[in-house]
């Protein structure tokens, strides 16, 4: 019998994402900020300007990590950002989010909070496939899995779509595409995620307080599923 003590049960991380303005890395900036509380252990922000994603991480506080230079050198309309507080994977640079993949179709990023309960039998799954993994996290089984179903769907939401009722769990994610931001919860919705607006331009964070952070609307919750 496996014995999960208090100190394994901390599985907040914050995720931050917005489509459709001109200082997206800025603004995802302020929006981890708020959720600081939620994942002191590294951070990250990935941004697109509808063609080329650049993605920068690291170990550290959102104001270690980020800088006015930093910041002002990532250029586009959509980001996600990601504050972690470690859960599966461990303390391990190749684990902090946003986590980006190159594939056929394209390039991908993901950023997730919570825990796949079957990461370990898919991702057991995929190397019997031939999948080679450089991160031990959930995520990257996320990300693959999604590159997979990619290949044969007509969209990247339609791959998301398929993939969704294979994760069991309790997780919120964003992913993002060139073009297009997804946000998705788990059927329980037991990981927060909200949306709200900015203007026209919609907000997605993991608590509210991040809305408040860059002066965005509260819509409501992401409906569960």
């Amino acid at each position: 019998m496996e014995v999960i003590r208090d100190r394994e049960l901390h599985e907040e991380c914050g995720v931050f994402g917005i489509y459709g303005v001109p200082n997206a890395a800025s603004l995802t900036y302020y929006g981890l900020h708020a959720l600081q509380h939620r994942g002191q252990e590294a951070c990250g922000i990935a941004v697109n300007d509808g063609n080329l994603i650049s993605l920068y991480k690291d170990l550290g506080l959102v104001h270690e990590v980020f800088d006015e230079k930093i910041l002002s050198g990532m250029k586009g309309s959509i980001a996600i950002g990601h504050a972690r507080y470690s859960t599966t994977g461990g303390n391990n640079r190749r684990n902090i989010q946003p986590l980006g993949v190159d594939y056929i179709k394209g390039s991908l990023v993901i950023a997730h909070n919570g825990n796949v309960s079957n990461a370990a039998l898919l991702r057991q799954e995929l190397e019997q496939q031939g999948a080679v993994f450089q991160c031990t996290s959930d995520t990257e089984v996320i990300a693959f899995l999604i590159a997979k179903e990619r290949l044969t769907a007509n969209s990247v939401e339609e791959a998301v779509a398929r993939v969704a009722p294979r994760l069991e769990g309790s997780f919120s994610l964003l992913v993002m595409s060139p073009k297009k931001l997804i946000a998705l919860r788990d059927p329980k919705g037991m990981r927060p995620l909200c949306m709200g607006h900015l203007g026209k331009s919609p907000v997605f964070a993991s608590e509210s307080c991040a809305l408040d952070s860059i002066g965005a609307s509260f819509d409501r919750d992401v409906r569960p599923g």
